[in-house]
């Protein structure tokens, strides 16, 4: 099994936690510091002076980076290779990450395009060629690169880190979905609707531990993050979005808190684990979500 199979290279598990703390504070101090600053003019002012490529490409390439730090932390400092930090499988699963990145991107552009079907006075189209052509080919690189790093991140260092130290594997899930969701505290999403949405991101960190744990391996949490940001990106932007893009859609309607913050949580994601679970044949879910890790 996918954590099993870690313990057995007996890391050293203090090596777990330099990058998860730097980037924890990091986080917290860019929370604080925009608690009375409106991010939202803020990402305005920064359009109106650089451009919207390019203030995404300043936006999301920290954290592209930060997918090159993790992978040359894990295999050179920790010395763990990377197959067995993503996978339980001899090999990474391609397959794997291309039917959940399938499935969930197929999933979005239907429930946009219906959405812009029932209701397009809440849509402006926004598609610019020339613009789209050059934002898609920063967001096919840089936009997979950012959602591993948080991947590699979460469902690596911190899920891994805390099931190894505290022998339980539920440990290290709950408290690396818990930390992903406040990851996304001091988006302009939370500032614009409300705390309210925090189910939604915390509850999402739940449904990629889940998985990860299930399958013994990040391979479908790698596809289905990719798919999310980057298939969205593309799709629609807002004017109180993390990413403003040149996206084919823009949503002009005023945003609100409803049952559709808790529809994924409670019906679409158990749905996916169904499909997951029917299509790579999961048992023993009790042992794998709840189970302790033996020396």
């Amino acid at each position: 099994m996918y954590l099993e199979r870690i313990q057995k290279l007996k890391p050293y598990l203090l090596l777990y936690w330099p990058i998860p703390v730097s980037f924890i504070l990091l986080m917290a101090i860019n929370f604080i510091l925009s608690a009375s600053v409106d991010t939202n003019k803020v990402m305005q002012e920064s359009i109106l002076n650089f451009g919207v490529n390019r203030t995404f490409l300043y936006l999301i390439a920290p954290l592209a980076l930060g997918l090159l730090i993790v992978l040359v932390w894990v295999k050179f400092i920790q010395r763990i290779p990377l197959t067995v930090f993503t996978t339980g499988r001899e090999k990474i699963d391609w397959k794997r990450i291309g039917f959940s990145f399938t499935v969930w991107a197929v999933f979005t552009i239907v429930m946009t395009l219906w959405a812009y079907y029932i209701a397009p006075e809440n849509f402006q189209i926004n598609f610019q060629p020339v613009n789209f052509a050059v934002f898609f080919i920063m967001a096919i690189i840089l936009i997979p690169m950012q959602t591993s790093f948080e991947e590699y991140l979460f469902r690596g260092q911190i899920l891994q880190g805390l099931s190894l130290e505290t022998k339980s594997r539920f440990a290290g899930m709950f408290v690396s979905s818990v930390l992903f969701g406040l990851m996304h505290a001091a988006n302009p999403e939370v500032e614009k609707i409300g705390y309210y949405i925090m189910i939604y991101y915390i509850g999402t960190g739940f449904f990629l531990g889940i998985i990860t744990l299930l399958d013994d391996g990040m391979e479908l949490a790698l596809g289905f993050h990719a798919a999310n940001n980057l298939v969205g990106a593309l799709l629609v932007t807002s004017d109180w979005t993390a990413f403003q893009t040149y996206s084919v859609f823009k949503d002009i309607s005023e945003p609100s808190i409803g049952f559709d913050v808790l529809f994924p949580i409670v019906v679409i994601y158990p749905v996916l684990i169904f499909v997951f679970a029917k299509k790579y044949n999961w048992h023993d879910w009790k042992t794998k979500l709840f189970g302790t890790l033996k020396d």
